[in-house]
């Protein structure tokens, strides 16, 4: 006997998602800054570097579409395609700035506020419907204050759940408000491809097709003793969503879905001597230690990875005994397996990676060990000034006349990884 959870129709859930955010939110702060390009209205991408010999696409426009650009291919593959290609390198400092900006305003709509990842929120607005007034002016209110404070637009979908939400905001885009209520689902959600379904991969697509379901609507009414028989315990929750049924709460303000934070950098030279290896791996701590404070994580493995001018790739890692968000002991850690890993071969790429993420702030020191305690509060401070005047605002000195970026950005799994919405 399968139980099916009762949906909860008093709520009023919003969610708010970035459209196309990380090319947005680069066009935006050209725009503010003088630009006379909207990067959002040619051909263009947010990826790799083009003095690197590696890359990918993150993020693109949609002009692009009619050059068949894909999310994830080479950036040597898109500009094949397009040779006009605009590229973007990726800026996670000015990205981390945007997403505050927004949580700030999202945060005078509700105090359940769970950030779902970098451009996406969820806002429980049930409480506040009766002092803002109907949920659906209040979200074109809100959809519109964000386009003219911050510069990039957002959709914005309502519903009684959090699965109804977020399906609602991808109804149509860009710059628009939609709500799905479960009385709405026959005729707005059913008729869509099944593979439209939140938690429907490409493999789940393929079996379902051989199922003959093509449609949400078919899923829904598929014998849900069929469903477990194929997908185990996946096909109860399949069978849930497509009638829309989910009920997990709003939680915490922090990212949900971090299983780990990585960042790496293929230089356009080759790396000979450690010392130089030691400051490509300090501006890639940088950033990545940022990332876990700004988030509220703590790791427990860090990892290195090398990969020679031969391509020949290496990893070692380290489990920590207590969890560490520190810039640098972290970099003190990563000095330590470098050394341990390295073979002496020209390095063409390095890379970093913490994971075992943990809320826990509890640090026991050992007699011998140093206390975090100042560096953590200096760590605190420049990152308040990064984020308040911008990634270049403040580095450290070895980087002065080095030829090194002081901060390497790229993208870590928080922005391309999606767990359960549950």
């Amino acid at each position: 006997m399968v139980r099916v959870i009762k949906m909860e129709n008093k709520r009023i859930i919003f969610h708010v998602d970035v459209n196309n955010a990380f090319l947005s939110w680069d066009a935006a702060y050209r725009i503010q800054h003088g630009s006379t390009i909207d990067l959002r209205d040619i051909p263009s991408i947010v990826g790799g570097n083009q003095a690197t010999r590696h890359g990918i696409v993150l993020a693109k426009s949609i002009p692009t579409k009619k050059f068949n650009i894909i999310t994830g291919e080479s950036i040597w593959q898109a500009k094949q395609k397009c040779p006009n290609l605009v590229v973007v390198p990726p800026n996670y400092h000015l990205y981390m700035q945007c997403s505050s900006a927004l949580i700030k305003i999202l945060e005078e709509y509700s105090d359940k506020l769970q950030i779902y990842s970098i451009d996406e929120c969820f806002i429980d607005f049930t409480k506040m419907r009766q002092l803002l007034g109907d949920p659906l002016t209040v979200a074109n209110q809100l959809k519109s204050r964000i386009k003219k404070e911050l510069g990039f637009t957002v959709n914005i979908g309502i519903s009684s759940n959090k699965l109804l939400a977020k399906m609602a905001g991808e109804l149509k885009k860009p710059d628009l408000v939609h709500t799905l209520y479960p009385e709405e689902i026959k005729n707005k959600m059913w008729i869509l491809p099944v593979e439209d379904l939140f938690m429907v991969g490409r493999a789940t697509t393929l079996k379902l097709h051989k199922l003959g379901i093509y449609t949400i609507g078919q899923l829904a009414q598929t014998d849900i003793e069929l469903l477990k028989y194929t997908f185990k315990k996946s096909g109860i929750i399949l069978w849930n969503y497509s009638n829309g049924i989910e009920n997990s709460f709003i939680e915490n303000k922090k990212l949900t879905n971090i299983k780990s934070i990585s960042n790496s950098t293929t230089m356009h030279f080759d790396v000979e001597d450690k010392e130089t290896a030691f400051k490509v791996l300090l501006s890639l701590v940088e950033t990545v230690a940022m990332r876990l404070r700004h988030s509220g994580y703590y790791c427990r493995i860090i990892s290195v990875l090398i990969k020679t001018s031969d391509l020949h790739s290496y990893s070692h890692q380290k489990k920590l005994v207590a969890p560490l968000n520190c810039t640098n002991a972290i970099y003190d850690i990563l000095k330590k397996l470098f050394i341990d890993t390295w073979k002496g071969e020209p390095i063409r790429l390095l890379g970093i990676k913490v994971s075992d993420l943990t809320e826990n702030e509890f640090y026991q020191f050992s007699l011998f060990e140093k206390s975090l305690e100042k560096q953590l509060k200096i760590d605190s401070t420049i990152d308040s000034i990064r984020m308040k005047y911008g990634s270049k605002s403040i580095f450290r000195s070895c980087f002065v006349w080095s030829g090194l970026s002081p901060l390497e950005g790229g993208v870590s799994e928080e922005f391309t990884v999606m767990s359960s919405i549950l």
